[in-house]
C-alpha cells in the first residue's frame, strides 16, 4: 500500500510524526478512513476508535473530540484525547464508568450533570472497549 505523512498532535504533545497506509476513525457522521491521495478536507471528530496502518500493522487507540486534516496529501489528527491502547488504565477507566454510571441512576443532579456524566459513561466505555481489543 502508498504511505503518506501522518501527524497525531493532541493538546498534551505530539503522538505520532511518520507515514501511514490507513488512518480510520469516528467523525460525528461516522467512520471515515484516509488513505493515500485521500481528497482535500476538514472532518470534526466523534468519540470512538481509531486505527493507524503503519509499516503494515494495525494499532488502535481511543480518540475523543478535535478534528482531522487532509491537505495536499499529509493528514494531521488533532483529537482533545488519544490514547494508544496499550497505554490505557483499564482500572481508571472502570472507576470513571462506575461514576458516572452512579450519577445517571441517581437521577438527583440537574440536566447539565446528566449530560456530563453520559459523556463520560461514554468516554470510559470507549476505553475498556479499544483496551480489550488490544488484548483480545
Amino acid at each position: 500500500m502508498t504511505s503518506f505523512p501522518l501527524k497525531i498532535v493532541t493538546p498534551d504533545g505530539l503522538i505520532f510524526d511518520g507515514t501511514a497506509e490507513m488512518v480510520t476513525v469516528r467523525t460525528v457522521e461516522g467512520d471515515m478512513a484516509v488513505m493515500a491521495r485521500h481528497i482535500n478536507c476538514v472532518v470534526p471528530l466523534g468519540m470512538g476508535t481509531a486505527a493507524v496502518v503503519t509499516g503494515g500493522e494495525r494499532k488502535i487507540a481511543a480518540c475523543i473530540g478535535g478534528l482531522l486534516s487532509v491537505n495536499n496529501g499529509e493528514c494531521t489528527l488533532v483529537p482533545t484525547t488519544f490514547e494508544w491502547a496499550e497505554n490505557i488504565d483499564v482500572s481508571r477507566a472502570e472507576k470513571a464508568q462506575a461514576k458516572a454510571q452512579a450519577i445517571l441512576d441517581s437521577k438527583k443532579d440537574d440536566e447539565v450533570a446528566q449530560k456530563l456524566a453520559e459523556a463520560k459513561l461514554r468516554r470510559a466505555l470507549i476505553r475498556k472497549n479499544v483496551a480489550e481489543q488490544y488484548k483480545g
